[in-house]
């Protein structure tokens, strides 16, 4: 990782273009046509790729490798990595969906099981963060790959911290140190036990009110909750149930985003409020189908796409933060 935050301070040196190899890109449809042509039509010069040194391959770069050999020139800019193999394939990912032309979903999901099984010690965060995928979307691709790495106890996130996966031994570990020394900071409390400050602050809540700090799993009471709904009871806009049944659903259907949307829409708790219809109405916007994705992708101008790649990041954590706090509020109403 180090080695890739410093890449651009890697000095520039010209190397002969047949010394290159292109294999193993996480590009499987190969370069645009039109892009290449775009670059070598260009007057100005090239900017750097750049280069696996152990294996000559091309990390990031391919299509101005491709427009240099149109130009008929012979030789190309180049800045060395040093890495392994397996961090020079994160590096060509992290660079082909930061900038120029990038890579379609379908390469980025190939990616990211890839780096799943590299890194296995990568949080779902983490390697989102490198392949531009939703971190959700990395957790349903790690279960599908389960057994073809060890099992991992700690996974180490966007911060560089190892936290536990199993976050009932982290909770332990900080009612522990809140018990010994309630003058701890949370940040104190959540570096010591491995998890996060917002986790250390609902474990020192809970044992103010006299609670266990870690929290029971309410299974039952949502589903009688979601039963009850369903019949068309509490659906008063100040009653439990209607929480229970958005949870519900939520894991009985996540292929069917519009319908729920949908049944939400009827709830006159989110209908006849505001705040409700400013929810209802960002919700609404993640319910276009795969290909009405990948039409917007596919459309996204090549000048503006690093941009619009890093808002759609900032978007995911702010959605993951908010479906934490609507959880933690949910515990604190069932």
């Amino acid at each position: 990782m180090e080695g890739q935050r410093n890449i651009d301070r890697e000095p520039v040196v010209h190397v002969e273009i047949s010394r290159l190899s292109s294999a193993d890109s996480p590009r499987t449809s190969g370069e645009d046509a039109e892009h290449v042509e775009a670059l070598a039509a260009a007057q100005a010069e090239l900017p750097p790729i750049i280069v696996h040194r152990a294996t000559m391959r091309v990390i990031d770069g391919l299509h101005r490798l491709k427009a240099a050999r149109l130009r008929g020139e012979d030789r190309i800019r180049v800045r060395f990595f040093d890495g392994d193999e397996a961090d020079a394939f994160v590096m060509a990912v992290r660079s082909n969906i930061s900038h120029g032309l990038p890579l379609s979903l379908a390469d980025r999901k190939r990616a990211a099981e890839r780096i799943i099984n590299s890194h296995p010690q990568w949080s779902d965060r983490m390697v989102a963060s490198v392949t531009g995928i939703a971190p959700g979307t990395v957790a349903e691709i790690r279960r599908r790959t389960e057994g073809a790495v060890p099992p991992q106890t700690v996974r180490i996130g966007q911060d560089g911290r190892a936290r536990p996966i199993n976050g009932s031994e982290g909770r332990r570990l900080a009612s522990e140190l809140i018990a010994k020394n309630p003058e701890l900071s949370l940040r104190q409390i959540a570096r010591a036990a491995g998890i996060s400050p917002e986790t250390a602050r609902d474990v020192r809540n809970r044992m103010r009110r006299g609670e266990d700090p870690l929290p029971r799993r309410r299974t039952n009471t949502v589903s009688l909750a979601s039963r009850r709904a369903s019949h068309g009871h509490g659906s008063g806009h100040g009653s439990g149930h209607g929480h229970g049944d958005g949870r519900r659903i939520a894991r009985a259907a996540p292929r069917d985003r519009a319908a729920v949307v949908e049944r939400l829409k009827a709830d006159p708790a989110l209908r006849f409020s505001e705040t409700g219809r400013n929810l209802l109405m960002l919700l609404s916007m993640h319910t276009l189908k795969a290909a009405e994705w990948e039409e917007i992708i596919n459309n996204v101008p090549s000048h503006c796409s690093g941009i619009v790649a890093q808002l759609a990041r900032d978007c995911s954590e702010m959605w993951s933060e908010f479906a934490m706090k609507v959880e933690h509020q949910i515990a604190n109403i069932v």
